[in-house]
């Protein structure tokens, strides 16, 4: 075995250990416990929460409104974890590797929620108007100074995630995968480079990426939030349109043959979660590597827990930190309750999952086989998806790295603009990495990023649960009184 055989083997047991049965405890208790203390509040206020995301406040403080605020860290989230990572966790942990996503999500809805709230709560805002904040700050401000070594912990490995993790390397792949495979998915036009073949498509690709990607960061969080605002939304519904098209011509066609297989997905995608699938071994070891990779995905994906957001919803224009927490929970709701779920019940209905495919083919295979179009539109327009998805995870990322270099280095900008660079370059040699070790590195650094940010979480639960009553009070105080007014302009009139 060579020496990169061995660092791979080496990064796939260390990603067994990080991402092992106490992380996905801490995660789980985390949400569990914050979903109790907050009276299942994802539930109660998920409506107010998705009017609040697209009605800005008009006197706030901060960078961008917040829905920008929003669009820039969805922009991060929405990626190749939606596409890719759900094929992945499918393919390794069998269908019930979705059930745990969507689990993990619903408790990371309190969680992003409480994230969000605490940014606003502890950001600073410097005399210029420039805002910094996050968990580092919340750790920092909110745990006291003792504590700021946790803090200092957390923003050097989220600076890590960026470079080598969720920001440029999977993405990056991602993509560049994703063009080669409609455009020369038979390697027939190839260049030697680093002593392998590569196909010219992922080298140009990877080339028209670096400069859109340079072109864009270089102008920091606000042409940031500006083309998120742009790309994520069209992008979203883009895709959960054809998602829906492949669920709703499968029933059909189900329906024509058997009324009784109509759920068949649905009830695969249950039994797995707890039976596990027969592709990863005996049913409780199954059953594990399902949950292992349901989470582990359902985190990389949605990001909830992780600290990453709360970075972008510091510089949202607000004064009601609980507020921001609310618009920050609709990310996780979008992400991963919405646009996964799409993904994996496209794989489940069309059955590519077990196919011994890879990553992003798996997806493709899908949807060239669920939707009512020639496969050549299919892998087009699944390609446009990931591709842009992924971009605006390249931009949301790059803004976060640079957050915590800033931090890391008392507001230093030399060293912000040296990490810009570095990480432009990371994004150039992004397609030349292997698709498993790409997606341990993120899982890794996904791990050490999350556990100084759920510490935090559970210390300051007070905190949040203390801002919750109090603006959720205010809430019910104010619509009281419209509906008084209300009332009274029906009986004037």
């Amino acid at each position: 075995m060579g020496i990169f055989g061995r660092i791979d083997t080496f990064i796939t047991w260390f990603d067994g250990v990080v991402w092992g049965l106490p992380l996905i405890i801490l995660i789980l208790v985390t949400g569990i416990f914050l979903t109790v203390r907050l009276g299942l509040l994802q539930v109660r206020y998920l409506g107010k929460a998705l009017k609040f995301m697209v009605k800005n406040e008009e006197d706030g403080h901060g960078e961008v409104t917040s829905f920008g605020a929003l669009c820039t860290a969805l922009s991060a989230t929405i990626g190749t974890g939606n596409i890719v990572g759900v094929a992945t966790a499918i393919s390794a942990g069998g269908p019930g590797a979705l059930f745990w996503m969507i689990l993990t999500a619903f408790l990371g809805m309190a969680t992003k929620y409480s994230e969000g709230l605490l940014a606003v709560k502890y950001r600073t805002i410097d005399e210029d108007g420039h805002v910094l904040g996050g968990p580092f700050y919340y750790i920092e401000n909110g745990m006291g100074v003792k504590f700021r070594w946790l803090a200092k912990i957390f923003a050097f490995f989220g600076a890590g995630v960026g470079l080598f993790g969720i920001g440029t390397f999977t993405q990056v792949n991602g993509i560049s995968s994703a063009v080669r495979n409609f455009f020369d998915p038979n390697m027939a036009h190839t260049v030697a480079l680093f002593g392998n073949d590569y196909s010219w498509a992922t080298v140009i690709s990877c080339l028209v990426l670096t400069v859109c990607v340079g072109m864009v960061v270089l102008g920091g969080i606000k042409r940031i939030a500006k083309v998120s605002e742009i790309v994520v939304p069209f992008m979203a519904v883009l895709y959960v349109v054809l998602a829906v098209i492949i669920m709703v011509t499968n029933i059909t066609a189900i329906l024509l043959t058997n009324l009784s297989a109509v759920p068949a997905a649905i009830v695969t995608i249950v039994k797995s979660a707890f039976t596990g699938s027969a592709l990863a071994g005996g049913a409780m070891g199954s059953m594990i590597v399902a949950m292992q990779k349901g989470i582990a995905r359902g985190i990389f994906s949605n990001e909830s827990g992780l600290g990453s957001a709360p970075i972008a919803a510091a510089a949202a224009q607000t004064k009601e930190p609980a507020r921001q927490g609310l618009v920050s929970m609709t990310g996780t709701f979008i992400d991963t309750i919405v646009i996964c779920t799409m993904t994996g019940l496209s794989i489940v209905i069309t059955g590519t999952w077990n196919t011994g495919l890879e990553g992003v083919e798996i997806t493709t295979a899908a949807f060239q086989k669920g939707l009512p179009f020639p496969p050549v539109v299919a892998s087009f327009a699944l390609m446009i998806c990931l591709v842009f998805f992924a971009f605006t995870t390249i931009l949301g990322w790059d803004y976060y790295g640079e957050r915590c270099l800033e931090y890391l280095f008392n507001k230093n900008m030399k060293a912000v603009r040296a990490y810009r660079w570095l990480y432009i370059i990371c994004v150039f040699i992004g397609p030349y990495m292997t698709v498993a070790a790409v997606w341990n590195i993120a899982d890794i650094f996904n791990a050490l990023m999350a556990i100084p940010n759920l510490i935090a979480l559970l210390a300051l639960s007070k905190v949040i649960v203390k801002e919750t009553k109090a603006f959720t009070e205010k809430l019910n105080v104010e619509e009281k009184n419209q509906r008084i007014l209300k009332g009274m302009n029906a009986e004037n009139a």
